[in-house]
């Protein structure tokens, strides 16, 4: 009965991830640097550190200088981006958990050295970091549903077994239950054939105890 519940509450919760559309926004946040323009985006049933590792990961397969994580900001120097040219940009990035609701809010800002990334100055960049965050934050959304529906299918095939594991026993026991009948039948006739000869031996021996008496008779008239 927990696994039957823990499936229904899995599939409620996939039904309602799956019904979220991820956004990614622009506005402002704090940063080490200051309050900075930032694009920002939420994460959904993940953790902080998963995220913030998956991102550390991503940003380290750019050609820079170092990643690191100092005080809640992950801060990654000197970046190449190559669509953006050979000059460097450095990228701050702060998290948010709600360990609750399972949710990651995510800030990002991009130093493109003396200014920061913004719709209105840098179109083209802005919507190649936009669709970078947001193919990010569908991914790592993605991840731990796609798990819940791996588990969800896992239960549901052994579910299955188990529905086929009953009908094949009910199918022996209804057979065994008509092999019952048979022999319950059986049975009920040998003992009507039985009671029929005890009835047919019981007269048998009364007879033979006549001729034992008349036996001994016999014997005693002898003198």
């Amino acid at each position: 009965m927990k696994k039957t519940m823990l499936t229904l509450a899995t599939i409620v919760s996939i039904g309602t991830m799956t019904a979220q559309t991820i956004e990614v926004k622009e506005g402002s946040d704090k940063f080490s640097t200051g309050t900075q323009n930032s694009l920002s985006t939420t994460i959904l049933e993940n953790s902080k550190d998963d995220v913030e590792s998956e991102w550390k990961s991503l940003l380290k397969d750019f050609k820079n200088e170092k990643v690191k994580s100092d005080k809640g900001e992950l801060f990654a120097d000197n970046v190449v981006i190559k669509e953006w040219g050979n000059n460097t940009t450095d990228i701050y990035t702060t998290f948010e958990e709600d360990k609750k609701t399972k949710m990651v809010k995510m800030h990002v800002c991009f130093d493109l050295g003396g200014a920061y990334l913004k719709s209105t100055e840098q179109r083209d960049k802005y919507d190649y970091a936009v669709k970078m965050i947001k193919d990010f934050a569908v991914k790592m959304t993605k991840i731990p549903l796609e798990s819940k529906v791996k588990d969800a299918d896992k239960l549901l095939g052994k579910y299955q077994d188990d529905q086929k594991d009953l009908e094949k026993d009910n199918k022996n026991l209804k057979s065994d239950i008509e092999s019952y009948k048979e022999k319950i039948k059986k049975a009920e006739e040998e003992v009507k054939q039985n009671e029929a000869n005890q009835v047919t031996k019981k007269a048998a021996i009364e007879a033979q105890k006549k001729a034992v008496e008349a036996a001994k008779k016999q014997v005693e008239s002898v003198k």
